[in-house]
């Protein structure tokens, strides 16, 4: 049982580095998490962890749309860059940048932030022919996806504390 609970602290946390680094599950492991241990012990016993969790991915989900949303439209940005940061997020997944010498999992790491930014400038620069105007968009773009990663990586560490809380004293009784 014990072991049960520390591999699945470790699934959590492994979702607490992905709802921060783009490309990697987040929350939803969290919530995968939570659920394994309710089917195991029961839900009564995480049904406030699995409340905060489902909350939590919810939240993350909105969260990524708004932050993104708002960075782009502070940054002047047309749907023509939100479009060109999604197709250039794709490329950056998938390697397929030429700017990325780097192979692996690595260049994957960096294709996923870099390619929403050179998709944003492209897509941007194809709207409104000004590079300057496009550069500015792309990074509002970023700096927005970033922001909002990082309020989902605080509201992972939430969910984790909560359903730490709620199942330690449980499995480690004093």
């Amino acid at each position: 049982m014990v072991v049960l609970y520390w591999s699945l602290v470790a699934l959590m946390v492994v979702g607490i580095v992905g709802a921060v680094v783009p490309g990697i599950p987040g929350t939803s492991l969290i919530v995968a998490g939570v659920v394994i241990w309710g089917a195991v012990n029961g839900f009564s016993s995480v049904g406030i962890a699995l409340g905060v969790a489902i909350a939590v991915l919810l939240f993350s989900i909105g969260i990524d749309f708004l932050a993104t949303y708002w960075g782009a439209k502070k940054a002047g940005a047309s749907n023509w860059g939100q479009i060109g940061a999604i197709v250039g997020f794709i490329f950056g997944v998938l390697g397929f940048l030429p700017t990325i010498p780097i192979g692996g999992p690595i260049g994957v790491i960096v294709g996923i932030f870099i390619g929403p930014l050179v998709g944003a400038i492209v897509g941007e620069f194809l709207y409104r022919k000004d590079i300057k105007i496009a550069i500015n968009a792309g990074i509002g773009i970023v700096v927005g996806s970033l922001i909002g990663n990082l309020i989902q990586g605080v509201l992972a560490v939430l969910a984790v504390g909560v359903f730490l809380f709620t199942t330690f004293p449980v499995v480690f009784p004093s």
